[in-house]
């Protein structure tokens, strides 16, 4: 599933092609992704419209239009959002393509049909259900070791579930926040409340570093993920722990270790994360 740094990539690819153009036509050709998609509400909110700014909330991206609305998109588990040209034909699984002023599309396919699709007035973005709910963001101002500190006390639940918590901290999947503990030298399993000041200090550095790291190289494809042109990202190449079960530490020489968090498998090294 596309975490923060892939969903970031994106819209910087986005941002490029679209900001400026105007939509044409919009061509929706599913009733239902995880959600019912209302066609007729798009077309009123984009057809005609200029693309003013391509945002990213957590993992939606948010394509603003003049006139005060907002193209909101967000990929699921297997969901592609891509600058195409526009005699390129349909492909399976491909459910809305948006014709650009410029003359090529912007196309939107998810198999799996998990991802989401809408549109909404800019001033109902903030009480929107999809969006009311949802944490800080770990790249704003507001997120610091002393936040993590503050947000944790009394909390039992590991720190690793707590990073993932949206409601606390937005866009934290399952590789960056295994890749920030190992970083962090913080144990998986450590319950949030009995973290020091001092290591959640050292998380949210970690946190921050990791993620700015993967946007830089272009986000993680494991599967399904690519930017805005089609390429696929290169930081699964810098993994330190995640998918390395079995494999040397990089820093101290110890088999990295796999178990499994709420569903979801956990790597970190037994000597470096205590």
């Amino acid at each position: 599933m596309p975490e923060l740094p892939e969903v970031e990539v994106l819209r910087l690819g986005l941002e490029r092609s679209l900001i400026g153009c105007s939509l044409v036509s919009v061509d929706i050709r599913a009733p239902m992704l995880r959600e019912p998609v209302d066609a007729g509400r798009i077309r009123r909110a984009c057809v005609g419209r200029r693309v003013v700014a391509v945002e990213r909330r957590a993992k939606y991206l948010q394509v603003r239009l003049e006139g005060d609305s907002v193209l909101v998109v967000h990929l699921g588990m297997s969901g592609r959002l891509w600058i195409a040209d526009r005699d390129q034909p349909i492909c399976k699984h491909e459910h809305a393509s948006f014709l650009l002023s410029s003359g090529r599309t912007l196309r939107f396919r998810d198999p799996r049909r998990f991802g989401l699709l809408f549109a909404l007035p800019a001033g109902e973005l903030a009480t929107d259900r999809h969006f009311v709910h949802l944490g800080v963001e770990p790249l704003g101002p507001e997120f610091s070791g002393p936040a993590l500190r503050r947000w944790s006390r009394g909390r039992r639940a590991p720190v690793k579930n707590f990073l993932m918590d949206s409601r606390i901290v937005v866009g934290l999947g399952n590789i960056y926040t295994t890749e920030a503990l190992f970083a962090a030298g913080v144990h998986p399993l450590r319950a949030a409340g009995r973290i020091s000041s001092e290591r959640f200090q050292r998380l949210a550095d970690a946190v921050q570093a990791v993620l700015r790291r993967a946007i830089d190289e272009g986000g993680t494809t494991l599967r399904d993920f690519r930017n805005a042109e089609g390429n696929e990202g290169y930081f699964q190449v810098s993994l330190a722990a995640y998918g390395r079960k079995g494999q040397p530490c990089p820093k101290c020489g110890e088999l990295i270790r796999r178990i499994v968090q709420a569903g979801r498998s956990t790597f970190y090294c037994l000597r470096c994360q205590r």
